[in-house]
């Protein structure tokens, strides 16, 4: 790099910088304005954007009711972070981070907020004795599975994916650092599934649930336009398992709920029946 960057004494906050989320971005959380969240009739509350932490949970509740669990009813409300909606007090009672998704869980005789994806996650499939294993050994094998995504994600959304698309100017040290730690999140993941069917073996678990919409939309091209550039041809086993779990038919709807980009019809901007689908 020509510009060598000398971090000041005190570290001061530049509201105009940042790149494309400079005006969502800030040092200190809470409220910016009073909203309260919209309600619905269905046991659970989704408020949400189709992103991939959106995702990994509309996919798991429409996973759910395709299986059968009719008490996994839900109705997903859009929630638009561009516009600071994450920053309303209705959203940061139920989420003080101030991230999608956020959950409340009215199934029960005391409602229940929940935020952080994997922890929905986690929540439902114990809730529902579903898309978990039985057994401690599989059981600690899909947790450590969903927690190294939790733990790896924020490196290709928050690291890879800002300098590479997101950041107003291309420095090549923070792209190549991430670049290759990506590449490398990769090829665990290759390995691993060049002897299993999914993340748990031959068991659909949320452990896929959390990892594709992030490692499998990478390598089909669906995020960041990089595909070529991280060389995702080389990653053969993860294109296989990404493809087989993009043809499920209840991914093929979770992956619509929230959208509200592309062409018209992969959108579903609210959820609140499978009615909505068509």
């Amino acid at each position: 790099m020509s510009d060598v960057y000398t971090p000041p004494k005190v570290w001061q906050w530049d509201q105009g910088n940042g790149g494309k989320f400079a005006s969502i971005n800030r040092p200190i959380a809470g409220p910016t304005h009073d909203k309260e969240l919209p309600s619905g009739e269905h046991p659970f509350q989704l408020y949400s954007l189709g992103t991939p932490n959106g995702v990994k949970v509309t996919v798991m509740f429409e996973e759910l009711l395709e299986a059968g669990f009719t008490d996994a009813e839900y109705d997903a409300w859009l929630i638009k972070i561009m516009e600071g909606d994450q920053f309303g007090s209705g959203f940061v009672d139920v989420n003080p981070n101030s991230k999608i998704p956020a959950l409340v869980d009215r199934s029960g005789d005391k409602a229940i907020n929940i935020f952080e994806s994997g922890a929905m996650l986690l929540h439902l499939a114990e809730k529902f004795n579903a898309f978990i294993p039985s057994d401690a050994e599989g059981r600690a094998h899909c947790l450590s599975w969903l927690f190294w995504q939790m733990g790896s994600a924020p490196i290709l959304g928050g690291g890879f994916g800002h300098f590479y698309a997101y950041a107003p100017e291309k420095y090549q040290y923070p792209i190549d650092r991430y670049t290759m730690e990506i590449k490398r999140q990769l090829d665990v993941l290759n390995r691993h599934l060049e002897h299993n069917d999914y993340m748990c073996g031959d068991q659909y678990t949320i452990a896929d649930m959390a990892i594709w919409p992030w490692y499998g939309a990478l390598v089909t091209n669906k995020v960041y336009d990089a595909a070529e550039f991280i060389s995702a041809h080389e990653y053969t086993h993860v294109l296989r398992w990404a493809a087989a779990i993009n043809d499920r038919p209840a991914v093929k709807r979770g992956v619509r709920v929230n959208k509200v980009w592309g062409e018209p019809e992969t959108q579903v901007a609210e959820r609140h029946s499978a009615e909505d689908f068509k």
